[in-house]
């Protein structure tokens, strides 16, 4: 596939798979929809239209055709790409907003380069229904548990950090901060099978992925990948 401005920058997450086949990709201010099925392809929208370059996309997990996606200047977008129609505009960041993650109920969790994250309930009006602060630096991992009880976020702090399920409007303490990785944490996969069980991956200088049992704040294993 040819991808033409896919932006090298360590810190975006500028792809995602949806369920029903589907693959978003950001490529400079554009967002294109790339069927599996039919090999059609169809931009979403041009952000060069509202002088912004897109940051990051994520597909629901509510199964049907809505993607999020996050924006240089910190807003977050709802779109349903089989209508091409923009559903709801969130704002509340105050800078680019690089990694996405939706719950499997109506959560939308967004982080941020302004170091914080905010849970959106698509069901409420309000822009947000809780921020989590905690990371230092810029917010590029972010990732629901498959049972809806954490949410894992890492940082280019090179902190893994553990949320509860949502928290109130007030700002939320993580239940546990990992330290040990030794660069940025961008990749962050939680076991499908296992309640509770989290792998994360570290930047250049650290090279290892590491596992975790978050019920108990421990690290279970750590392998370094040489890469």
């Amino acid at each position: 596939m040819d991808a033409p401005q896919l932006r090298d920058d360590y810190y975006l997450n500028l792809v995602d798979w949806s369920d029903s086949n589907n693959l978003a990709v950001a490529l400079s201010s554009c967002v294109y929809i790339w069927s599996a099925s039919s090999s059609q392809v169809t931009k979403l929208h041009d952000y060069a239209e509202d002088d912004d370059l897109v940051a990051s996309v994520g597909w629901s997990r509510l199964g049907g055709n809505y993607l999020a996606t996050g924006t240089h200047t910190g807003i977050v977008h709802l779109w349903d790409t089989e209508t091409q129609k923009l559903i709801r505009t969130f704002e509340g960041h105050q800078g680019r907003v690089g990694a996405l993650s939706w719950s499997n109920s109506h959560i939308l969790s967004s982080g941020s380069k302004d170091k914080t994250i905010l849970n959106r309930d698509l069901r409420e009006k309000a822009q947000f229904m809780s921020r989590y602060e905690g990371h230092r630096q810029e917010i590029c991992g972010l990732k629901w548990s498959f049972d809806d009880q954490f949410l894992a976020s890492g940082g280019n702090d090179n902190k893994l950090m553990i949320w509860g399920q949502h928290g109130s409007k007030n700002v939320t303490r993580p239940l546990h901060k990992f330290n040990s990785h030794k660069a940025a944490v961008k990749a962050i996969a939680w076991s499908p099978h296992q309640s509770g069980l989290v792998a994360s991956g570290g930047g250049t200088a650290d090279r290892c992925i590491k596992f975790w049992n978050t019920r108990a704040g421990i690290e279970l294993d750590s392998i370094e990948t040489g890469s």
